[in-house]
């Protein structure tokens, strides 16, 4: 088996294939830049450079070994031509052959394979080498090398010389040669549309070459082949070399040879895989220059060489959590960017992760000529830009990868997505994210037989039914690049865990440390001596069942520990905490300030964005060395720790699942700094026999959520079913559903109702809701009546508006009309405010009268129109009785709207969030469901023409929502990762707009930058990079599009 390396050997090709070399130079030769001396056939390194003086006419080629100073071989090409042209039945491409022959065994070269400078030499050396082998009727074994051929190194001119006697004579006629190329050019599964497709340095351009026509004769007749040789060769030697350095040239010559040939090396053999996966050696250097990563893990290269993947079959694959299953994914994913020029979606649970792997792969884009693209939130076009040159790669959460696979198959371009990649495969179980998960899979499943799908998890336990439903293979291991010893405790007792025993645990040892009595009650359950073993040297995670508890663990550690742990980097965590006052414009959290001088703090979603990132930048970096989070943190972004510690077995009030006790230990561990992880899981003694039973039983099954959520489930998808034409009788949804993982499970269901009844009553249920047209009848010879969509069931769908309140947004927008208060933006921001955000709501009645009574006149009439009088605000703030029922959902929606009227006047969510007595988190979440559901909204208004109104109204207010900030701040926090706070530090550094942060020293960001690593400046950078890149690759192909000639022009035939 390979060495598990990084750098994966390409195997020896037979003799043909060497590189060829040509007799010394002498140290005084002048060369021209086409004529470089190459490399012997033994060198492994680049060709050598030799030094070049002014070029003369008198003296051009010096001593070098050429055509020009062979005089006796030049007779002979004059001999041959003449003999050759006086019989006019002769085949020119033969005599052209026979003349390459004479020529051949005139010089001695060995073929330069490597290092070929443009895709119209590549693809000219295989017309010429193929023409050859043909000639002489032997049949072409595609695994044998192709026959030496002297034009492999003759200089561009003489190329173009052969290529213009071809236009010259060829006229509509190409031979089978130039067919065969063509043909060969276009095979990358059959969607190869531009000659850079598989070579993004190579020249433009793929002129046919045809050596069989006979009116080439005319030409030879005219100027002999000698002449043209010599003034060729002598014109090439006076050109001009362009002003760029000759490292850069080669490497790039070097990076467009490599991906020719991983490409056709994917194409044609399952077993070469290239310099590196198929990949050019360049991908390789920047792993380790990005990541770090000089061998990949023996899993990973078996992973990788699966025959499964060579021969592009779906896959899922499953290994504990650290074990390195992103980078493969990574490395598949540059093969179809790169090799088959495809784009490719990935997939990502939580917009966080979102944003830090396009962080992480705008460095890759920027360095290998592909676009990252972001689909979170408000962000995303649909459909996305169809690109000419450069693929994409689109990294989006559940949600919006649903959308950008519905535009897709709209547009009929879902087989332009060459892959799509699943992380966190096992969420197809959990609730109505799940459920659009499913959706999106089988849509793509159904419609594109090109698409591969590659999925993957650390808990996946009931795999044949997610493989029926993929139709994929499977690859497991159980690699762990840092052994990980589990333990529970039960008082002051240590116990590994031991599946080998009756009981599951063996006993381990008792914690050693003095508890006073004041200690023994404040911390009965011994945290303190459990964290003290191991902070501050080395990094600890307390997971807590609640927000609550998490504060309070924090703050009652510190409490106890002992002087020297603030000596630890403090001036760091000063200067953090300095940090989280600049973003909470002065304010900080009181608990936080008396956590971090000791190194510790607190994670959960009551967090801004901003502090959330501030607080995971110094626990990566060390400076803080202990984090009390909830759940959340363990599916999140990536931050391991030495020891975990479960502080209950329990999230929130219910008992711990399986699949969450695995992720939550899972960060123990950290890959290159520790030997091994430890987790442990404290346990009271009435919870000793349900731990018992977690600890040995099996991953939690994967069931489908289709049915569980019905109006974001199986009516939505039985709506944009009929919506995007992939079925439209009650048969043809009946054939789809089988194909979804809830037909692969529909064994499971009752046996009250079969599959295609519960599919007849949402169809049904959809004609009632007047989202759909047509009749289902109860006899099944008419199942074949065709369903249309309706306008209001387009948007729905296209706006990806939960169904249950798709009506209820109808008529609001409709009653909006007919008076929309424009004096400011309150009553938009009601229309933008969430259904789903209301449940949890509760209005504090002071504050809402309050707020009442400080709105203008106009502003007062807004909550008249969407029907809370003022008298029913003043009742409910005094206590008095109310007779009139009003809408709670109203209430509550038009008491958030005011929260976001008052987030957009102020900017400052810590002030907002004061003002309301609401927590920053909540706020935070409310404003980032604000956005993405007015983005919704004004996709839903777009499909209606009657709402034209509301397009240009929502989509600035979508912009405000999205960002939240002043004005000239927005440029910067388009970049990736770039938040309020690093945004106004960039800005008062002098870095206004994208392109000063694209042009951005990262040495010198991180001079002027406070609280910023080298790591995130080159980040920054790179996504600053590859957004200005993405934004001017969009307006060039607009640019080509409007200068584009119509097709079908009158008059024209």
């Amino acid at each position: 088996m390979a060495e598990p390396s990084l750098a994966v050997r390409r195997k020896s090709r037979p003799g043909s294939a060497r590189k060829r070399s040509r007799a010394p130079v002498q140290p005084s030769a002048v060369c021209s830049p086409v004529a470089r001396k190459r490399p012997s056939s033994g060198g492994e390194g680049p060709p050598a450079e030799t030094p070049c003086s002014n070029d003369s006419e008198e003296d051009m080629f010096g001593d070098y070994d050429s055509f020009y100073g062979n005089d006796s071989l030049l007779a002979q090409i004059d001999d041959i031509e003449h003999k050759y042209l006086q019989d006019k039945n002769t085949d020119v491409k033969a005599a052209g052959e026979i003349i390459l022959g004479n020529l051949q065994s005139g010089i001695h070269q060995k073929k330069q394979d490597n290092f070929s400078t443009s895709e119209n030499m590549l693809v000219l050396k295989a017309d010429k080498e193929d023409a050859f082998q043909m000639n002489e009727n032997d049949p072409v074994d595609s695994n044998q090398e192709p026959t030496d051929s002297i034009l492999d190194d003759l200089p561009s001119s003489q190329l173009l010389y052969f290529e213009k006697m071809n236009e010259l004579s060829a006229g509509s006629r190409i031979s089978p040669v130039s067919e065969r190329r063509n043909k060969c050019v276009n095979s990358s599964s059959g969607k190869i549309r531009s000659p850079s497709s598989f070579c993004p340095y190579a020249e433009h351009g793929n002129r046919p070459t045809d050596f069989s026509s006979d009116s080439k004769c005319d030409l030879f007749k005219t100027e002999s082949l000698k002449d043209h040789l010599k003034s060729a060769m002598t014109g090439n030697a006076k050109a001009q070399t362009l002003q760029v350095s000759k490292t850069k040239q080669l490497k790039e010559a070097v990076l467009s040879e490599e991906i020719c040939v991983a490409r056709k090396t994917i194409e044609s053999s399952p077993v070469d895989i290239g310099p590196f996966y198929g990949l050019p050696s360049k991908v390789k250097d920047l792993f380790r220059e990005f990541r770090g990563i000089e061998t990949l893990y023996e899993w990973q290269h078996d992973c990788l060489m699966l025959e499964s993947l060579q021969q592009r079959k779906n896959l899922i694959y499953s290994l504990p959590t650290s074990g390195g299953k992103t980078l493969v994914a990574e490395i598949i994913i540059l093969q179809e960017l790169l090799c088959r020029q495809k784009d490719v979606l990935m997939i990502l649970p939580y917009v966080a992760i979102v944003q830090e792997k396009v962080r992480g792969l705008s460095s890759f884009g920027i360095e290998l000529g592909f676009l990252v693209e972001e689909y979170t939130g408000s962000k995303g076009r649909f459909p996305p830009i169809k690109r000419r040159i450069k693929k994409s790669l689109y990294i989006a959460t559940i949600e919006k990868g649903h959308t950008l696979v519905n535009s897709l198959i709209e547009t009929e371009r879902i087989d332009d997505l060459g892959l799509i990649v699943v992380d966190e495969l096992h969420m197809l179980g959990e609730g109505s994210r799940g459920a659009t998960l499913e959706i999106t899979l089988a849509k793509v499943l159904y419609t594109s037989k090109n698409t591969q799908i590659i999925g993957m998890s650390a808990t996946l336990n009931n795999v044949a039914d997610l493989q029926k439903f993929l139709q994929a293979e499977y690859y497991t291991n159980n690699f762990r690049p840092v052994e990980l010893k589990e333990y529970i405790k039960i008082r002051d007792t240590i116990y590994a865990v031991d599946s080998k025993t009756e009981n599951g645990f063996t006993f381990s040892r008792r914690l050693n440390f003095k508890y006073s009595s004041n200690l023994e009650k404040a911390d009965p359950d011994h945290i303190i001596a459990l964290v003290t073993e191991v902070i501050p040297k080395y990094s600890c995670l307390i997971f807590c069942p609640t927000k609550r508890n998490c504060e309070n663990v924090a703050s009652m550690v510190c409490k106890y520990l002992k002087k020297e742990f603030r000596a630890h980097r403090e001036k760091e965590k000063q200067d953090l905490i300095k940090n989280l006052k600049n973003i909470g414009n002065g304010s900080v959290c009181p608990v936080l300030e008396q956590t971090i001088p000791f190194g510790i703090a607190y994670h959960h979603s009551g967090l801004t964005n901003d502090e959330r990132k501030s607080i995971e930048e110094a626990y990566s970096a060390g400076v803080l060395c202990l984090l009390a989070c909830t759940a959340t943190l363990a599916a999140g972004v990536n931050l391991p720790a030495r020891r975990v510690i479960l502080r209950a077995p329990y999230v929130a009030n219910e008992f711990l699942k399986k699949n969450q006790y695995k992720q939550m230990i899972g960060r123990a561990g950290r890959a290159g700094i520790d030997s091994a992880g430890e987790s442990i899981l404290v346990v009271q003694e009435k919870d000793k026999h349900l731990v018992q039973d977690l600890i040995n039983s099996p991953l939690e099954n994967c069931y489908s959520n289709l049915l569980l959520e019905l109006t974001k489930g199986m009516q939505s998808l039985l709506l944009s079913l009929v919506g995007l034409k992939i079925a439209v009788t009650h048969e043809e949804v009946d054939n789809f559903m089988c194909s979804t993982l809830l037909g692969v499970q529909q064994q499971l269901l009752s046996k009250e109702k079969s599959l295609s009844e519960i599919i007849k009553n949402g169809l049904e249920n959809l004609i009632e809701k007047g989202l759909l047209k047509g009749r289902i009848s109860e006899k099944d010879h008419n199942s074949k009546c065709t369903l249309t969509i309706t306008l209001l069931g387009k948007a729905t769908y296209k706006g990806s508006i939960d169904l249950a309140y798709c009506n209820l947004l109808y008529r609001e927008l409709k009653k909006g009309l007919e008076g929309l208060i424009l004096e400011s933006n309150l009553h938009l921001l009601y229309l933008a405010t969430p259904y789903d955000m209301t449940s949890n709501c509760s209005p504090d009645w002071m504050i809402y009268l309050r707020l009442f009574n400080q709105l203008s006149a106009a502003e007062q009439k807004v909550a008249d129109i969407v029907g809370v009088p003022e008298s029913f605000i003043t009742k409910k703030a005094s206590g008095q009785a109310i007779r009139k029922n009003v809408d709670s959902v109203v209430v509550n929606r038009l008491y958030l709207s005011f929260v976001l009227y008052t987030l957009l006047k102020e900017t400052n969510i810590w002030s907002v969030s004061e003002k309301f007595n609401m927590s920053r988190g909540y706020v935070q979440n409310l404003l980032n469901s604000a956005a993405s559901f007015a983005s919704c909204v004004l996709h839903f208004c777009e499909e209606l023409e009657e709402f034209w109104v509301y397009k240009a109204l929502l989509t600035e207010l979508t912009k405000q929502l999205t960002y939240c900030v002043k004005t000239e701040l927005i440029p910067l926090m388009e970049v990736a990762g770039v938040l309020e706070a690093r945004a106004k530090q960039l800005y008062n550094a002098g870095y206004k707009t994208l392109a000063h942060l694209a042009n951005a020293n990262p040495e010198t960001l991180v001079k002027m930058i406070e609280h910023l690593s080298r790591r995130q400046a080159k980040q920054i950078v790179s996504s600053a990079k590859m957004l200005l890149s993405e934004k001017a690759e969009a307006l060039q192909e607009e640019v080509e599009e409007l200068l584009k000639a119509p097709t079908d022009i009158p008059g024209t035939y």
